[in-house]
């Protein structure tokens, strides 16, 4: 029996593998061998979660055609996988890849890191800040306050609970987008929202038009509901979407959705403006799209100045072309797990039905906590207090990179939790390998493009700040010199432990 739980083909493969850039070669040292460089290739996509464990790889013939490299290269390059735990092979069953004893198993998106393991690494793979107290305890008691009526009722409330529906048809309202409570569907997370969009509008095959770079652990979600992505490039800097491309796209490809973050993009941190927004709802009504807006974002303006444009639905105030996802995790704490979406009745009502197949219904308690917390005003406290955080956070993490890392390049958001590096000619996924030693944990560009675009970025979110962040700047400063000399395969100084 084949030990193989998925398969990856030779084009594919070939894509990431190329879309790699070279590993730097120190002074006085020689190119390495050309099966060791693919080797070290296939390697690195397994350690990042690009290529799954047990997941079967082209045969050799097939992979040396698709590089155009011999066949004994391709073999030489399996051997050495073999020998180092990273490949296992049976005749008649092909070669899979493995996960040698005593490293962790890759996952394919940006989990946070478990807390035992803070003392000696610094997380900078999850973009969420810690909770913004004494809102989070509040909210909680004000919610075990209003609980008791609820519990005396089965608990299960598919659509969410009505008097949250209310709560965010009227925050909707106060922004200009007439809405009521048959609009709205809480969720569990924006990711929960995000799931039951693609299984209601996406089935497998259908093409779901994605940003790019786009959220990782979206584009995953898409990938394993059997989506085809059909990526569409952002403009440069933070200018938002390039529109004539999009236009250009939505015609010719007819994508059945198209997802778009429209408020500092993650992980750019670009802000579409007003009429961007316009144009985009336009050219997706036009060609028959079904445009989801991720705006888990938007309350995070950290600039005093910046005038905010109006919410995408805006020009789609029945909700029949946009779909927005909104969610507590970003603006309040990733652990409320509560999102919801806002949508035309009718597809609420879908969205609903299908519910029954998945997670029934969102935690009340929860719930009740965010309709306290928005009730009493505590949320735009709880959020101000988040705005301030994040604030402090990027000013302080700009400035140590820029101090460790003059040659990386970025430009500084508006707005949001994340900055996008261009590493000054490092490869991201070799960068994040060798953080990992050296106490940094860091996600590389691919993980947020297509068939392993953006090599040469990573993504530093502004979770921490003060010492913190110039630890972390430090640490990345020590994996981008081990990458330059091409020490990255080796073994690195383990990391000291760092209490803030």
């Amino acid at each position: 029996m084949a030990q193989w739980t998925s398969a990856i083909g030779p084009a594919q493969l070939a894509r990431q593998l190329q879309a790699q850039q070279p590993r730097p070669v120190g002074a006085g040292l020689r190119k390495p061998p050309a099966y060791r460089a693919l080797a070290d290739g296939i390697r690195l996509l397994v350690l990042e979660g690009r290529v799954p464990a047990a997941a079967r790889l082209p045969a050799e013939r097939e992979l040396a055609v698709a590089l155009s490299v011999s066949r004994t290269t391709v073999a030489a390059a399996y051997e050495a996988l073999r020998g180092e735990g990273f490949l296992e092979s049976r005749r008649g069953a092909g070669s899979w890849t493995a996960v040698p004893a005593g490293h962790p198993l890759p996952g394919r998106g940006l989990e946070p890191l478990p807390p035992e393991s803070l003392g000696s690494m610094i997380d900078l793979g999850c973009a969420a800040l810690p909770a913004p107290e004494p809102w989070l305890t509040r909210g909680v008691q004000g919610a075990l306050e209003e609980l008791p009526p609820y519990a005396h009722t089965h608990g299960d409330y598919p659509a969410g609970l009505p008097a949250l529906r209310q709560m965010l048809a009227d925050r909707y309202t106060a922004r200009g987008i007439p809405t009521m409570p048959e609009q709205i569907m809480v969720t569990t997370g924006a990711m929960g929202a995000m799931d039951a969009i693609c299984h209601l509008f996406a089935g497998r095959g259908e093409r779901i038009a994605v940003e790019s770079p786009s959220y990782a652990n979206i584009l995953q979600l898409m990938r394993e509901a059997g989506a085809r992505l059909v990526p569409i490039a952002m403009a440069e800097g933070l200018t938002g979407w390039d529109l004539p491309r999009w236009r250009q796209v939505l015609r010719d490809a007819a994508p059945r959705l198209a997802y778009v973050v429209a408020d500092f993009h993650n992980p750019t941190g670009a802000l579409a403006d007003e009429d961007q927004r316009r144009q985009l709802v336009d050219a997706a009504r036009s060609a028959g799209t079904v445009l989801v807006v991720d705006e888990t974002m938007s309350e995070l303006w950290l600039d005093e100045d910046l005038a905010m444009p109006r919410p995408v639905c805006t020009f789609d105030p029945a909700g029949a072309t946009v779909l927005t996802v909104g969610s507590a995790s970003k603006a309040f704490w990733a652990g409320m797990r509560i999102g919801w979406v806002r949508a035309a009745p009718d597809i609420i009502r879908s969205l609903v039905a299908a519910r029954a197949y998945a997670d029934l219904g969102t935690p009340v308690l929860e719930q009740l906590a965010v309709n306290w917390l928005m009730g009493t005003g505590g949320w735009e406290q709880a959020v101000e207090l988040r705005r301030t955080q994040a604030r402090d956070n990027r000013d302080a993490l700009v400035a140590a990179v820029r101090r460790e890392l003059p040659d990386w390049e970025f430009h500084v958001p508006r707005g949001g939790l994340t900055l996008w590096v261009r590493t000054g000619g490092l490869s991201g996924s070799r960068l994040a390998e060798v953080g990992e030693r050296v106490g940094v944990r860091v996600p590389s560009g691919p993980r947020f493009g297509v068939d392993g675009a953006f090599e040469g970025y990573v993504r530093l979110p502004f979770t921490v700040g003060g010492p913190v962040a110039e630890e972390a700047a430090v640490r990345l400063a020590a994996a981008a010199r081990l990458v330059e000399t091409g020490g990255g395969s080796g073994g690195a100084e383990p990391p000291r432990t760092f209490v803030a």
